[in-house]
């Protein structure tokens, strides 16, 4: 019985050490890339492991409530790329969406065996596989951008991420809330 407790006891320390690891490289992609929200909700996961279930079913919300701006801002800049029939550079495309890849791979796989522990490692976790998937295709659409010299695969590849985000922001704000609602319950 204290073998299971102690272990148990232990799961927010090895949260706590891999969402370090995932802030250091969300810092990194920040400084090398701009990248911002997802050092952002690195560190709000990181903030809300010590805090408690309602910190973390919280930060969990606003994690979702992020992925959904987010989701939203792509539909609104893959509008505007058809308005205003811009072309994108395949080459930086390609080689940004690679060095931001590297980087998420390296996130998902660290928070590969916590995604199951609570609502804050899990919405961590997607955000993680949302942007590798993200990463993934606009690594492909630079390709399609090369070989056809048309916006349209970054258009296409733009309106999935969008969906992704969407979906997954969905998921995180549902579950957010029933837990939120559980706890306010009793």
């Amino acid at each position: 019985m204290n073998e299971c407790c102690s272990i148990a006891a232990d799961i927010p320390e090895r949260q706590r050490r891999i969402l370090q690891i995932v802030l250091w490289v969300n810092l990194g992609m920040f400084l090398f890339l701009g990248m911002f929200l997802a050092e952002f909700v690195a560190g709000l996961s990181l903030y809300a492991v010590a805090r408690g279930a309602v910190w973390q079913t919280r930060a969990a919300l606003l994690k979702g409530t992020i992925m959904a701006v987010f989701g939203i801002a792509v539909l609104l800049e893959v509008t505007l790329k058809i308005i205003r029939s811009v072309i994108p550079t395949a080459e930086v495309m390609g080689g940004v969406g690679l060095v931001a890849l590297a980087a998420n791979i390296v996130c998902l796989t660290l928070l590969w065996r916590r995604r199951t522990d609570d609502i804050n490692m899990r919405s961590a976790w997607l955000c993680a596989r949302n942007d590798v998937t993200a990463n993934s295709a606009v690594v492909l659409a630079a390709g399609g951008v090369a070989l056809t010299g048309s916006a349209w695969p970054d258009i296409v590849v733009g309106l999935a991420i969008a969906a992704l985000f969407g979906a997954s922001a969905v998921e995180i704000i549902r579950k957010a809330r029933r837990e939120l609602h559980a706890v306010a319950a009793g």
